[in-house]
């Protein structure tokens, strides 16, 4: 689990390094591997606008750019780049710069020329490509075009946050997402936790639950499978601090709508799906076993000959997705796309990781599932996609939720005595402080008497049981 420090501070404050956080995680039982700081090497880049751009006079693939570097004069810059425009904002490594390879700028002549600098690819700044567009790739990475001139480039790119590598044990798939992470810091700290905003399930227009209807037949392979819709949709790219975010946890950003589902599959645990609702037969979500001999083509262009044992989520025509692992290529959210439907379901994590193996495909969302994901929190996960949706203006929310949830979860209660917990885990801790504690985690203790409590247990805590 990749954890990003800026990600954390938006739930709770971090008084201390990312090298002390970490080592009080470890001890907690949240081993970090790794402390990585993504801009390390990277010092005196900064962002710059291209005022003119010429052709070498001597040369038949130079460029002669005259940079804006937010100083007042221009600054001469020889690129052979061909991707470079005037008015472009482009990432500057000035001279007496470094880069994170060890190379520090200076000036030099190209072909009797004086250049005064760099103008920058996105892999000269250390960022991994597969985090990119393809346009991104290659040449040089031109930046949005309000980009602040003469601004660290670490701070426009997020390359100024420290990432945590955590080895998360099986039975914590509470911690493995950012919030989960928070509360875990805010108990270690002594700090406060501050939940993200969700949008309310009211609201005026048609419901969501008038217009969708959802089936589970395979009830032991999903216990809850929920759907909210927004409409009015206009697909374009995502905020410049989402984007930072995703990549920060090595996720490629790529339209809103996918990167609003990734970050709250990253900050509270609940993988999600989104659906062009047009392209919905019946506008009827069936999640069952597959057909004996039943072919899906998943997002990623693939045909994959499936097994009964697998979960398919299925419309009145056709399989439209991989329930759990990956979406269908069918009902895909295009630029044409005008409603969509966001998915939050949980499903049997043994099932999940079974076809995983099976198919060959290990992604974001099976990884969660395999380790559970808290049911009774699901509308959490949409409400909060749908408060995001219209926070960047993608779309109008529709209220309700359309949704199948055969048998209500509860959460568990385990009878417990503070002596005896002070006995099993070899520690001399106090009654007061270990309710405290345990308070602190969410979780609900109710003193019966005299060294006797019964604690509920926080839904999302699948480690905690009474056998």
């Amino acid at each position: 689990m990749l954890a990003s420090i800026n990600w954390l501070k938006k739930y709770v404050e971090i008084p201390v390094t990312p090298e002390v956080l970490a080592d009080k995680l470890t001890r907690v039982g949240l081993e970090v591997e790794q402390v990585l700081h993504l801009g390390e090497g990277i010092e005196g880049v900064i962002t710059g606008k291209v005022v003119t751009i010429e052709r070498h006079p001597d040369s038949d693939h130079l460029w002669v750019c005259q940079m804006d570097l937010g100083k007042g004069d221009t600054v001469q810059i020889l690129t052979g780049a061909q991707n470079v425009h005037q008015g472009d904002v482009v990432p500057v490594a000035q001279v007496g710069s470094h880069l994170p390879n060890g190379m520090e700028l200076k000036p030099v002549k190209m072909r009797g020329l004086d250049s005064n600098g760099m103008l920058c690819s996105a892999g000269e700044l250390g960022i991994d490509a597969k985090l990119l567009l393809p346009e991104q790739r290659d040449g040089i990475f031109i930046l949005p075009a309000d980009t602040p001139i003469g601004a660290d480039i670490k701070a426009v790119l997020g390359l100024d946050d420290v990432v945590l590598d955590i080895d998360l044990t099986a039975n914590r798939g509470d911690c493995f997402n950012m919030l989960g992470l928070a509360r875990e810091c805010a108990a270690v700290l002594g700090t406060k936790l501050t939940l993200p905003d969700y949008a309310p399930e009211s609201g005026e227009g048609t419901p969501a639950s008038d217009r969708a209807t959802v089936d589970i037949v395979a009830t032991d392979v999903c216990s809850r499978f929920g759907l909210r819709m927004i409409e009015n949709l206009e697909i374009k790219e995502s905020p410049e601090w989402m984007q930072k975010l995703l990549r920060a946890v090595n996720i490629r950003p790529i339209n809103n709508v996918v990167d609003v589902t990734n970050y709250v599959m990253m900050e509270l645990g609940q993988p999600m799906h989104a659906y062009d609702y047009d392209k919905v037969a019946g506008h009827h979500w069936v999640v069952r076993r597959a057909h004996e001999g039943e072919h899906l083509k998943t997002l990623d262009g693939q045909d994959r000959a499936l097994s009964p044992e697998m979960i398919v989520i299925g419309d009145d025509e056709k399989g439209i997705g991989l329930g759990g692992i990956m979406g269908g290529f069918e009902t895909e959210v295009t630029g044409a796309t005008k409603t969509v439907m966001l998915e939050a379901a949980t499903f049997n994590g043994p099932t999940i990781r079974r076809t995983s193996k099976a198919l060959g495909l290990r992604s974001e969302a099976s990884q969660r599932f395999e380790r559970g994901v808290d049911t009774i929190l699901n509308h959490n996960a949409l409400n909060r996609a749908i408060y995001l949706l219209e926070e960047i203006g993608a779309g109008k929310a529709v209220p309700g939720v359309a949704e199948c949830y055969p048998v209500p979860e509860k959460p568990v209660e385990i009878k417990a005595a503070p002596t005896k917990l002070a006995a099993r885990i070899g520690c001399d801790i106090d009654a007061a402080t270990m309710k405290a504690i345990l308070e602190n985690l969410d979780f609900t203790v109710e003193e019966k008497g005299e060294d006797s409590w019964v604690v509920t247990v926080p839904t999302w805590r699948k480690d905690c049981d009474c056998s």
